[in-house]
């Protein structure tokens, strides 16, 4: 939907609630507040359907966000995943049952917003956003948030939900603290029939060699998309890592399509989820995966979350209620999605310095492995896992315990070299 003029009177009118975004955080933020009924603006800098730096990899928890009727546009739906120690020990690991699906962006966030669109929400593409603000001249009364355009226009609202990014300006005005920033590259591959006919149903997963890095291919028909991520700071590497990735994959002999990067950011514990009327979610809250770096479904559970408490924001008469829903927000957020966050972060610190043994219990032993089936079909979470099962908190807490350990001690081991503990993992295809 192309840009459209806002009427003269938006100085004047109210909207109940304006979502600053149309990724999948902001869409279902919009979705939230307008299938409650009331009055909603999407705001987008871009045209829509636009590029996203992403592997579209759909797990359960995401597939469970989404709008009720909503139908995935898969491009695969992922049975087996091979998993490789920086292209060593390869072994593949298959599920009888679809583990997650694979989509591109563009389609599946367009999709998004036309589901807001039809619970009621009105979209405006091609508006970027300058600032808001929540006192001075262009604030009518203690109610409202005034929203300038970069085109210099005035909109008003009785609530606001930033969902423009990790770098976008609703998080800097809320002051949003980030702690973990990491840099994805990725390059969307086009192949012929019989390369894609050997990845169909079937991603790799490649733990990397720089602390804390993983490659992927996601297979989407036609392309492949592969990827890889590591801590920011490490550019030239992680541009090298891609390169020797693609070709040892032996796709070096084709054009990408779309070559890209992103910078992915994770919230510091402390950092604020609100600010007066305004809340921020998924990305632009800094609300992902720490270890895999996993966004999707931290963005449509938290913009969902964000839409429903905007609501209430709207609805507050003063700043003392507005503050109490704000509250009650971050306070929705942390008791789930910090919760996730938190082990994670746990999870990413001994895979950074122990990824051999992720990739020998992955491909090695099967009650490992069925945990990955079980988080990425959306049966169970991470934290799930470590709060119910005595074992993974024992395993967790020895694996704190040895992280502690190699904080304080001098050791020549390379973190992401040596071959996979036990030396289980060469070869193989088994089915569970």
């Amino acid at each position: 939907m192309s840009s459209e003029n806002s009427s003269a009177d938006d100085v004047q009118r109210v909207w109940d609630v304006v979502v600053v975004g149309a990724g999948p955080a902001g869409a279902s933020a919009a979705y939230a507040a307008a299938v409650a009924g009331r009055r909603v603006l999407l705001l987008e800098k871009a045209e829509l359907p636009r590029y996203k730096t992403c592997g579209g990899g759909i797990i359960g928890p995401s597939r469970d966000a989404l709008p009720p009727g909503f139908d995935l546009p898969l491009r695969d739906r992922v049975h087996a995943v091979t998993f490789s120690s920086n292209g060593r020990f390869t072994r593949t690991r298959r599920s009888r049952q679809t583990l997650f699906g694979l989509i591109n962006r563009p389609e599946f966030d367009q999709q998004l917003v036309e589901h807001a669109q039809k619970a009621g929400a009105e979209l405006r593409t091609g508006v970027g956003v300058q600032r808001v603000e929540q006192h001075g001249s262009a604030v009518p009364d203690r109610r409202t948030v005034a929203v300038v355009t970069q085109g210099g226009e005035t909109l008003l609202a009785r609530a606001v939900v930033g969902a423009d990014g990790s770098a976008g300006r609703i998080g800097a005005h809320v002051g949003v603290k980030l702690d973990q920033v990491d840099l994805g590259l990725e390059a969307e591959i086009p192949v012929p029939d019989t390369v894609a006919e050997d990845w169909r149903g079937r991603v790799l997963i490649d733990w990397g060699p720089m602390p804390g890095s993983y490659g992927w291919v996601f297979p989407k028909g036609d392309t492949l998309t592969v990827g890889v991520i590591s801590a920011r700071g490490e550019g030239a590497a992680t541009k090298r890592y891609l390169e020797e990735f693609i070709g040892r994959l032996g796709l070096a002999g084709f054009e990408p399509s779309i070559s890209s990067g992103h910078l992915t950011r994770c919230r510091a514990d402390d950092s604020p989820l609100s600010r007066g009327r305004v809340l921020v979610c998924g990305d632009a809250a800094g609300l992902l995966e720490p270890w895999t770096r996993e966004g999707i479904s931290f963005a449509l559970r938290s913009g969902r979350l964000a839409g429903e408490w905007a609501v209430r924001i709207a609805e507050a008469h003063d700043a003392v209620d507005a503050r109490r829903q704000a509250l009650n927000y971050a306070f929705a957020v942390k008791a789930g999605l910090g919760v996730e966050m938190s082990i994670g972060r746990r999870m990413l610190a001994v895979f950074e310095r122990r990824p051999g043994l992720f990739h020998a219990a992955l491909t090695g032993f099967r009650p490992a492995w069925n945990a990955f089936r079980d988080i990425t079909r959306g049966s169970t979470s991470l934290a799930e896992i470590v709060r119910t099962h005595p074992m993974a908190q024992r395993a967790l807490t020895v694996l704190d315990r040895r992280q502690d350990g190699d904080r304080s001690t001098v050791s020549g081991e390379s973190p992401a070299g040596g071959s996979p503990v036990g030396g289980s993992a060469a070869g193989g295809d088994v089915t569970s």
